[in-house]
């Protein structure tokens, strides 16, 4: 039994999807103006992480996640610039150019870090029309008014608006900023379409019942899960910032189209801070204060060692990044790793898994996907000495269908490769000076050829042994 954390409910109750065991999933994706950070990126493992937990269950997950390459704007609201369009002035390329370019990173770094690609990418800019649909829906039904910059969602027509955060909306209300666009009934009311300047051509614009422009952020991700999933979903993720305004207007919007509850589920991953000497901070692209997984792996990190990292709270905890922290990660990987190339040289297709070991493993996943739980499940399993190697390996192997380090071809890197075998190499090469000064010249010929076996010549120099790779 999965029992599973809902942001509506405010606890964890027992996961039954709406049509048996299939499960449609709908996480919110990229806005491709710029590199995804890790802390995005650990909004994605946990999202991965439930996934494969979902199917390691038996049930049957589609996925859609979409592309925002418009409409995001840089308050994240309804003012500023479209991030779309600040991206392309800022790197001198076309707004397409600047999509492409920053999926295919994104993608890169989900290959990288072993997350299962989504069964469906929806670009919000291949939707246009569908958008324009909900937003003529929403028209109908009295919800919409129409000022100098766009078309609003009238939240004030609902009763629940804002059930999803709990949000106090009189207090919102009273203390709406002065900078709050002129004309908006309501502090809270949110742009469904907005309109292009009238003293210039915007990059991206499209025509519409309302006038030339283009979609709000929020109309997106209803109109393509509405496409892909239907009127009812299963569950609908993102990271914990998107629930007072992006996941409260979807749902505002969704619910007002259809009639009826739209998501069963809502699950938010908490945020990747800063550790830092005033206190820990957000990690955020607009506070300029990112960092890439790419940089990661420039100072040497293996990328499934920020997995390690990630997996080892819980994803509704906020996680503070630090060197310190990473280190600490990489350094238990790599054991684990080791640990599992040993083992694998044991696999057998007789071997079943430890039963005990599984039990243990599934209550943690079941539990709110608690991995690090599920890690410490997997560290047991590693010393379980008095068990066969070959049930251990079993184990590992199925404890890792939801793990995701894909442990039956993991390698080590080539230079923690080259570093073993130094040590090896030169310790055969002590070994063989002492057979050599106690004259046992047969146990030294030996190491010798043991030696060559592994690929390395040596040559006896006044200097003492020198070594290279044959």
């Amino acid at each position: 039994m999965i029992r599973l954390f809902n942001t509506m409910t405010r606890h964890k109750d027992e996961f039954r999807p709406l049509d048996d065991m299939k499960v449609g999933l709908y996480t919110c994706g990229p806005t491709v103006y710029n590199y995804a950070h890790i802390g995005n990126l650990r909004t994605y493992v946990f999202e991965d992480i439930l996934k494969r937990t979902l199917s390691y269950a038996g049930y049957k997950v589609r996925h859609v996640m979409n592309v925002t390459d418009v409409g995001h704007l840089t308050s994240d609201q309804d003012a500023g610039e479209d991030k779309m369009e600040v991206g392309a002035q800022r790197e001198g390329r076309t707004v397409w150019e600047i999509a492409q370019f920053y999926l295919d990173a994104f993608r890169k770094d989900m290959q990288r870090l072993h997350l299962i690609e989504p069964d469906v990418w929806c670009r919000a800019t291949d939707h246009i029309a569908e958008q324009i649909d909900m937003v003529k829906a929403l028209e109908a039904k009295g919800l919409t008014y129409i000022l100098d910059d766009g078309v609003y969602f009238d939240t004030s027509k609902l009763d629940n608006y804002g059930k999803l955060a709990r949000l106090d909306l009189e207090g919102l209300q009273a203390g709406s900023r002065v900078e709050m666009v002129e004309g908006k009934r309501n502090a809270t009311d949110f742009a469904l379409w907005k309109f292009s300047p009238k003293d210039k051509r915007r990059l991206m614009e499209w025509p519409s019942p309302w006038g030339v422009g283009f979609p709000g952020w929020h109309i997106e991700c209803s109109a393509m899960a509405l496409k892909y999933l239907g009127a009812r979903l299963d569950i609908h993720c993102g990271g914990i910032d998107h629930i007072a305004v992006h996941h409260t207007n979807e749902i505002a919007q969704t619910e007002s189209v259809t009639g009826q509850k739209w998501v069963n589920w809502w699950m938010h991953g908490e945020f990747l801070t800063m550790a830092r000497r005033d206190g820990d901070q957000k990690m955020s692209k607009s506070s300029g204060e990112f960092l890439r997984l790419q940089l990661l792996i420039d100072k040497g990190y293996d990328p499934l060692a920020y997995r390690y990292f990630c997996l080892n709270a819980h994803y509704r905890a906020q996680l503070s990044f630090s060197w310190e922290g990473l280190d600490a990660a990489a350094m238990a990987f790599d054991r684990l790793r080791k640990a599992a190339i040993e083992l694998r040289e044991h696999a057998s297709a007789q071997a079943q898994p430890i039963e005990a070991a599984m039990n243990e493993f599934r209550e943690a996943i079941e539990d709110d996907l608690n991995m690090p739980r599920a890690l410490a499940a997997a560290w047991g399993v590693l010393r379980q000495s008095d068990s066969p190697p070959d049930q251990r390996w079993a184990t590992l192997v199925e404890m890792d269908r939801v793990l995701g380090f894909d442990l039956p071809n993991i390698q080590m890197p080539a230079a923690k490769v080259d570093d073993d075998l130094a040590r090896q190499v030169e310790d055969l090469i002590a070994q063989r000076s002492a057979a050599r000064k106690a004259k046992d010249f047969a146990r030294a010929d030996a190491i010798r050829k043991q030696i060559a076996d592994m690929g390395i010549a040596i040559e006896d120099t006044p200097k003492g042994t020198i070594w290279k790779k044959a």
